[in-house]
């Protein structure tokens, strides 16, 4: 291989290792904010069983 060779080889690779690092950034912020959402709602639903809870048991209104 020729010197122009090696540095389109290097640039190829490097631009695959950019791309495959951007790629698995963007994957793993998009699973992160999933999960966040996710225990958002659970606590969403654990405050509204609270507040039955409390409304039933005791007439009390949760705000």
């Amino acid at each position: 291989m020729n010197e122009p060779q090696v540095w389109t080889l290097i640039g190829v690779l490097a631009a695959g290792l950019f791309g495959m690092i951007t790629l698995m950034s963007t994957m793993f912020v998009r699973i992160i904010r999933t999960e966040i959402q996710g225990v958002h709602h659970r606590l969403d639903r654990l405050d509204a069983a609270v507040n039955a809870l409390m409304r039933h048991r005791f007439g009390i209104q949760r705000d």
